[in-house]
């Protein structure tokens, strides 16, 4: 099964970290983001992805083209210039680099990857994202369903950190914790190929029309994930992922 990883938006909400590179590529914990996502997925037993490229493309492909090298101990031979890299351990992906233009959608970039997904039940979700999700119980819930989409449905984080009181003292911090009301869609869906019908074209935003259809004809149903869910969308953000990566104990670790 492939996993299809939306990874070409302009990020401009991070700008302080996508002038150079898109936001899928921006660190935590010395790594691109993208690496944490591919993880997940490949934690499971899912290790074929296409990544929707199209902001600053050539980083994602050059970070790619030299992954063996740059995660491996390297021999330069300077006087003839040869290379040696030492061989390590590292990820058996598959990895399909496809530029789905700059200013495409969301629907868009899916409906453009057609041709590399086939006639397949495909996983998806966006580059800027990560969650202590269990991917074998998020397909099983859609299998028993047989719905065309499964979304993953999410608490959002608060926006402020909470403060829990013991009259006037101050008991417990928690930066940017998971809400207790509302659900919103936190990607990592499950799709069947039918859903690229309900895309007209580029300029189709996945979120709007394609999902609204869906629910419409009683095709869409969401997977409601508890757990920890984090996009990466401001600085503050980054920092807190970054925070929680070097404490040891990351939740979206699974592997």
């Amino acid at each position: 099964m492939k996993t299809v990883i939306l990874a070409g938006g302009l990020g401009t909400r991070l700008s302080e970290e996508t002038t150079l590179k898109p936001k899928p590529m921006v660190e935590v914990g010395g790594r691109p983001l993208l690496w944490h996502i591919l993880n997940i997925y490949a934690a499971y037993d899912l290790d074929e992805f296409v990544l929707a490229l199209g902001y600053k493309s050539e980083v994602v492909k050059e970070y790619f083209l030299n992954f063996y090298a740059l995660n491996n101990d390297l021999s330069i031979d300077l006087a003839h210039g040869g290379t040696t890299v030492h061989h390590g351990q590292q990820p058996k992906w598959n990895v399909h680099l496809v530029n789905t233009g700059l200013h495409t959608q969301t629907g868009g970039r899916i409906k453009y990857l057609q041709k590399w997904l086939g006639n397949e039940t495909f996983m998806m979700t966006y580059g800027d994202g990560v969650a202590d999700i269990n991917i074998h119980k998020l397909l099983a819930f859609h299998k028993a369903h047989g719905k065309l989409a499964t979304v993953t449905a999410v608490r959002p984080p608060a926006r402020f950190g909470a403060l829990r009181f013991e009259g006037d003292h101050i008991t417990e911090f928690m930066e940017k914790p998971q809400t207790g009301e509302g659900w919103i869609n936190g990607g990592f869906f499950v799709l069947e190929p039918e859903v690229l019908d309900f895309i007209t074209d580029e300029n189709t935003i996945w979120e709007r029309e394609p999902l609204e259809k869906l629910a419409f004809v009683n095709q869409l149903i969401a997977y409601k994930h508890d757990g920890f869910w984090q996009p990466m969308d401001t600085i503050r953000d980054k920092r807190l992922l970054e925070t929680l990566w070097e404490s040891g104990q990351a939740p979206w670790r699974v592997w």
